[in-house]
């Protein structure tokens, strides 16, 4: 059974026509309420803890977390479940190390954050190029995605499927900024948990909701041939490979722009540390359900599904929809797969947007606003235009980049690109900036350089994206990590740690760094917080 269509889904359609009709009223609706660069990069920090949680849901859970870990637990079983405690476990590290202390240390983007104690213009110039390049990888693979799954699951072309993401994407970023995305993102995050849960509980009900039986039959609905076990080592070959990949994941979560910069549209640092638990008990229960997906499809669907669950197994949970819905060609099957559809076409929507603002963000305010402009003052039209431009920019070449490398472009090595690189790069610099008195300029840029160089270098010699490399060794012939993570993240605060020592001492950097603590620590003096004196400018950054 397949889920590849010959001619358009006109279920799918109507279904995705009404999904895009409410995410389009939502942005007029938010386009009215534009009154600035707050209001276009922050949502006017007007957005509750509650509605920040479901927000950050939707941003983080993308198409690879709804069909691409199914598809993993589908194919390859214990081993596809660990990427779904990475996952998850990854919000720890943003609640205790990140989330408050963002939301009072920055303003609109992680560069706010290292700028404020150091030189700012090598400062902004670091963080916006951490921010530019995961954005970068991250929003091609969803782009490619989107093509991909929309002309599986619809029937469009894999070009029209691209460039209709691209194009609903960019109304969102251009018109509404952050407070159409966010809705956006909360309706896709109400929409995804609404369709895993009826799956689930479908799926539950044809093993009399007894979980055990679903793992028995999985493993039972298997053949000598298969790579599915419900114990470890059919993924993830070796331990150091699972160890460097659950680093990657749950550090490179805190390393996310798309995400950390969800932290300042809260109105204080207590609403951002309740929007990560909100999000946490969504995220967790998303990741439940997903593994009675993954192993219902594989208890029901069979070794045969293989075949048609497509590349990584991507299409498997679209394929049990379907077949949870009375089969392929009748009215509740196609009916199901449609829902489905929509609700992985509303996913790749609200994961491009997120990215795309955190790109523009970094293009506008760092590095128009602080590095060509110098800081000089400006209007707020001026910087959310440029942010405009600059979406409309990043945009156009993630589409152009999405259609001519195709359908056969390596998007497992992108997302794990981006995730080496937010952990080696941008979270160590993070950390440091806010909890490392004597950290430096020559610090953050030396850190940056070593964590985003090292990563893509290692990712890229893996036997797993080198073009002829077997599984044993890769170029090297001795490296055979899927993921960097395990070498690049040490690399990447070895960076951070060389350059501090190295560079000049800058007395003033040290200095700030009691004044940053205390606004991390107590929002004292945090941008839009009622702590925060009214009439004071913005404070001038650091100098060597």
């Amino acid at each position: 059974m397949s889920v590849l269509a010959a001619s358009v889904n006109v279920e799918a359609l109507i279904i995705f026509a009404f999904v895009l009709g409410l995410t389009l009223a939502i942005t007029y609706w938010a386009s009215k309420r534009m009154t600035g660069s707050d209001s276009f990069f922050a949502a006017g920090r007007s957005i509750t803890a509650f509605q920040n949680g479901l927000a950050i849901s939707g941003d983080y859970l993308s198409a690879a977390s709804f069909l691409g870990i199914a598809g993993l637990i589908f194919i390859f079983g214990f081993d596809g479940f660990l990427y779904s405690v990475g996952f998850l476990v990854a919000f720890l590290t943003v609640m205790f190390l990140l989330a408050e202390r963002m939301r009072n240390a920055g303003k609109y983007t992680i560069a706010d954050v290292l700028s404020f104690r150091l030189n700012e213009r090598p400062a902004r110039t670091a963080a916006a190029a951490g921010t530019l390049t995961v954005a970068a990888f991250y929003l091609i693979a969803q782009m490619v995605g989107a093509g991909v799954l929309i002309q599986a699951l619809v029937g469009f072309d894999f070009s029209v499927a691209v460039l209709l993401t691209g194009v609903f994407m960019l109304c969102y970023v251009i018109f509404g900024g952050m407070l159409a995305t966010t809705w956006v993102q909360i309706i896709k995050a109400c929409l995804l948990m609404v369709g895993i849960t009826i799956m689930s509980l479908f799926v539950l009900g044809k093993v009399g909701f007894n979980p055990v039986e679903l793992f028995n039959r999985a493993e039972r609905n298997t053949t000598p041939e298969s790579t599915f076990s419900l114990g470890p080592g059919t993924f993830l070959s070796s331990p150091i490979d699972t160890v460097s990949l659950g680093i990657a994941l749950v550090l490179g979560t805190a390393g996310l722009p798309h995400i950390l910069i969800r932290f300042f549209t809260v109105p204080d640092g207590k609403a951002a540390r309740s929007s990560v638990v909100v999000a946490m008990f969504i995220i967790g229960g998303f990741y439940i359900l997903t593994t009675f997906i993954g192993f219902g499809a594989r208890a029901f669907l069979g070794q045969e599904g293989v075949e048609a669950a497509g590349t990584g197994g991507n299409l498997a949970a679209p394929n049990l929809a379907q077949f949870l819905g009375g089969g392929e060609g009748t009215f509740g099957g196609d009916l199901f797969l449609a829902v489905i559809a929509a609700v992985a076409f509303a996913t790749i929507l609200a994961v491009v947007a997120g990215l795309v603002l955190s790109a523009s963000g970094a293009v506008a305010h760092d590095i128009w606003t602080s590095i060509v402009r110098k800081g000089k003052p400006q209007s707020d039209k001026e910087e959310v235009t440029v942010a405009r431009i600059a979406a409309a920019a990043i945009g156009a070449i993630a589409i152009a980049i999405a259609i001519i490398g195709g359908e056969g472009l390596n998007v497992s090595f992108m997302v794990g690109l981006a995730f080496a690189v937010a952990a080696s790069a941008n979270f160590p610099a993070l950390l440091l900036a806010l909890t490392w008195r004597r950290f430096n300029t020559a610090g953050a840029v030396t850190g940056v350089a070593f964590g985003v160089i090292s990563s893509i270098f290692l990712v890229i010699i893996s036997p797993k994206v080198w073009p002829g490399a077997d599984a044993e060794g890769g170029l090297l012939g001795f490296y055979d990590l899927a993921n960097p993570g395990i070498i690049s993240i040490p690399l990447g605060f070895f960076g951070c740690w060389l350059g501090t020592m190295l560079g000049k001492d800058e007395t003033t950097s040290e200095r700030s760094f009691d004044e940053l603590y205390v606004r991390s620590e107590t929002g004292l003096g945090a941008e839009g917080s009622v702590l925060a004196p009214t009439q004071v400018p913005d404070r001038a950054p650091a100098t060597v």
